[in-house]
């Protein structure tokens, strides 16, 4: 038989004399969490803001029958339209229109961001939509008008034919001298081989057949233009040299992307007080309950 001052004395001879130490640990830990989070750590998060200046471009597309001549493969108008929705596709921030011009000349769309929408029209665009004939100068001119109320810093205009002018009420050195007042840029494209090109003509009789048409480009008014505006003229034999000429202009016409970076910190010392104050009150609590010594 034990006393029952014996069996108290007895209690705590099981337990580690580590185990004593929790208490002092937790304390330990407590006030040097509680000391951190006076501290008052904060933690920084950094953003960027981009402003871009964009470029407004209008795409004055010929469509006029001689469009179809097969010196660019599978003919002018198509290589065309490719080349051009691959340029439209690599744009960035620009908001671009498309005018289309035979005998006359009209807007396929504004101004817009909706890159698919000017994609779509591209690919909608054939000889026959409007009436036959060259009237270059009433395409620019329309392409100019679209571009009348742009504030953008830089305007222009990419106008593609494979003829000359013979048709319309305004002529292409008129046109220029307006997009010249307004400040447009204009590049002009001569599309189509020297000499000869074989042209698809649907005769009633005997059904399609080809002529060899004579290519008819009026390569010094489409210099007089470029010169004009202070654009550039180009001369697209092919499919190949086409599409290089789409790649020189969509690398002259840069949109410039300013980045300003900011930094907004945020206070990070709530949880870690929270933290001490509860590693303080188990240390308090279990000095009061399983670790408490007895005398």
């Amino acid at each position: 038989r034990f006393s029952a001052l014996e069996s108290v004395r007895n209690t705590g001879k099981g337990r580690s004399r580590w185990t004593f130490r929790v208490p002092w640990f937790l304390r330990v830990t407590a006030l040097a969490t509680l000391i951190v989070a006076l501290a008052r750590p904060q933690t920084g998060l950094t953003s960027e803001s981009v402003q871009t200046q964009g470029i407004d471009i209008v795409l004055a597309m010929d469509v006029s029958s001689s469009m179809l001549a097969e010196d660019l493969e599978p003919n002018r108008l198509e290589a065309a339209k490719q080349v051009a929705a691959d340029f439209v596709g690599g744009r960035r921030n620009d908001r671009i229109g498309l005018v289309a011009f035979a005998g006359e000349a009209y807007t396929q769309a504004p101004l817009t961001l909706d890159y698919g929408v000017i994609v779509g029209l591209l690919g909608d665009l054939d000889v026959g939509m409007i009436e036959d004939g060259t009237a270059v100068g009433m395409g620019l001119a329309t392409a100019v008008k679209r571009l009348q109320a742009s504030d953008a810093e830089s305007k222009v205009v990419v106008l593609l034919t494979d003829g000359r002018s013979n048709r319309g009420e305004i002529g292409p050195t008129t046109a220029a001298k307006m997009a010249q007042a307004l400040g447009v840029r204009v590049y002009t494209i001569g599309a189509g081989t020297r000499g000869t090109a074989r042209v698809p003509v649907d005769d009633p009789f005997v059904g399609r057949r080809y002529v060899n048409m004579r290519v008819d480009l009026d390569e010094p008014t489409l210099q007089e233009v470029a010169e004009l505006t202070e654009g550039r003229y180009f001369r697209a034999t092919d499919r190949e040299s086409l599409a290089s000429v789409f790649e020189e202009i969509d690398g002259l016409e840069t949109t410039e992307i300013q980045v300003d970076h900011f930094t907004r910190y945020g206070e990070r010392f709530p949880p870690i007080l929270g933290a001490g104050l509860l590693l303080l009150l188990v240390e308090i609590g279990l000095g009061q309950t399983a670790l408490r010594k007895l005398p």
